[in-house]
């Protein structure tokens, strides 16, 4: 057991090291970062969607935002789309591949970003609440697991996170530590108080 317990962690560990590698990756977190800030700013608001554990990572990702990451600091305004009662109406009425994009359209306006994350950038209810976002002036952050996929020209900035493996749990492992970035470079940039160095 012990032996298996090494090997996923070794596994975890080269696929960070493999991210950190990749100069094109990197650049686009940063990208992403700054996209946030500029909505933020902007007097934006900032939506995340997902499916499964990416749901999960857009809970995490929009509750940081608006409750507290490190130090204390003003809330930002972020939410994901998880409300149960919106996803069960929006999946009996219209399909589920129309849960996210609907509260897009009701939401989302120019000036607002969406987070939509999707480790093999083909869901379909992640694809539609993206092409909603950008029929509104709303800008989109993509993040993947992998390059070209259905989501790709949808996206304002891609993040692909790419794990040499079949598995999506690898992927997401990295998906979080992009999400913990990006939630760290907002507050360095908008309350750099609260950092030194």
């Amino acid at each position: 057991m012990r032996e298996h317990v090494i090997q996923a962690l070794s596994s975890a560990r080269t696929a960070l090291e493999a991210l950190l590698r990749n100069e094109a990756a990197l650049d686009s977190v940063a990208a992403a970062a700054k996209l946030l800030c500029k909505t933020f700013r902007g007097g934006g608001r900032v939506y995340s969607c997902g499916n499964g554990g990416s749901m999960c990572d857009a809970m995490h990702f929009a509750e940081e935002l608006s409750g507290r990451f490190r130090g204390n600091r003003g809330a930002l305004p972020a939410m994901a789309i998880s409300d149960p009662t919106h996803l069960t109406c929006v999946g009996n009425d219209f399909g589920f591949e129309h849960v996210f994009s609907r509260f897009v359209e009701a939401h989302a306006k120019p000036g607002d970003a969406l987070l939509a994350i999707s480790t093999s950038g083909s869901s379909a209810n992640v694809l539609n609440a993206a092409k909603a976002a950008k029929a509104q002036g709303v800008e989109v952050i993509v993040l993947t697991g992998r390059h070209g996929t259905k989501l790709s020209p949808y996206a304002t900035v891609e993040v692909v996170t790419p794990a040499d493996t079949s598995y999506a749990d690898r992927i997401q492992e990295l998906h979080i530590k992009v999400i913990h970035t990006l939630i760290e470079l907002c507050e360095r940039e908008l309350f750099p108080e609260n950092y030194r160095g």
